[in-house]
């Protein structure tokens, strides 16, 4: 537990309620003294009065011991199942849905700080006004391994709020503290059901299983963007034969 973060969210949530520290020790059935350690890191909630405080404030037991509410409008929060945590969705001026930008420099920070209010708001951001209001985040690729997409290239993806729904071979950012970011198809594993496999699309890379307990995070494809022209793709032997069968063929 981040005793610091804990501390400071107390002090921070008894404040927007304009309570006293008598006031929500009452609440909770502990002394004013003992609630006053809490506040001051002195000494840390057990277990029953931490899930006393969340229900005071309305709040998971996750947000409430390791986000830092002072940078956070809790009306914008979504709780997810298993109380996990999405932070709140960025918005321009006139009310769209602004697309924040993992750069390849950012991808370094992200696993420590996609659920830091403080990281995710030092994102650059874009707009794509076709895509809708549904919680969307860029991601860079790196290598050849989803083809024709190359490298460089940036995938928006959808925030799938629960792993179970994902949709069988379609394409994903995964999230992993193990493998970090990649963009995969996902295919489920009919031999255990707690794991998935994930294939690229280039045949040259061999598919690998992930467990998806091991899944921090995942956002279906929503569009691409590439800065590098398309290349032309050099034939291959098979396609100079077929190429010259339709010739030969059309000429009969």
């Amino acid at each position: 537990m981040t005793s610091t973060i804990l501390s400071n969210n107390l002090k921070e949530l008894r404040s927007r309620k304009s309570w006293t520290q008598a006031q929500v020790a009452d609440q909770l059935a502990v002394s004013r003294e003992m609630y006053s350690k809490y506040e001051t890191g002195r000494a840390e909630p057990p277990i029953p009065a931490l899930k006393r405080i969340a229900s005071l404030y309305s709040l998971s037991l996750d947000i409430l011991i390791n986000v830092d509410l002072s940078k956070v409008d809790l009306d914008q929060l979504v709780e997810l199942e298993g109380n996990r945590v999405l932070l709140p969705i960025k918005v321009s001026p006139d009310n769209e849905n602004a697309i924040e930008i993992v750069t390849h420099k950012a991808t370094a920070g992200y696993l420590s700080g996609y659920a830091d209010p403080e990281f995710i708001e030092q994102l650059d951001t874009l707009r794509i006004p076709f895509l809708g209001k549904d919680k969307l985040r860029a991601f860079p690729i790196s290598g050849d391994s989803m083809q024709p997409l190359q490298n460089g290239s940036y995938v928006v993806g959808k925030y799938l709020e629960d792993i179970r729904n994902y949709k069988d071979g379609h394409t994903y950012i995964v999230v992993t503290q193990d493998e970090g970011i990649v963009f995969k198809r996902v295919f489920q594993d009919k031999e255990n059901s707690k794991q998935v496999i994930l294939y690229s699309d280039n045949e040259e890379y061999a598919p690998y299983p992930i467990a998806l307990s091991d899944i921090v995070e995942m956002w279906g494809f929503a569009c691409s963007i590439t800065l590098d022209e398309p290349k032309q793709e050099t034939p291959t032997i098979n396609k100079i034969i077929n190429m010259l069968k339709v010739i030969d063929n059309g000429s009969r």
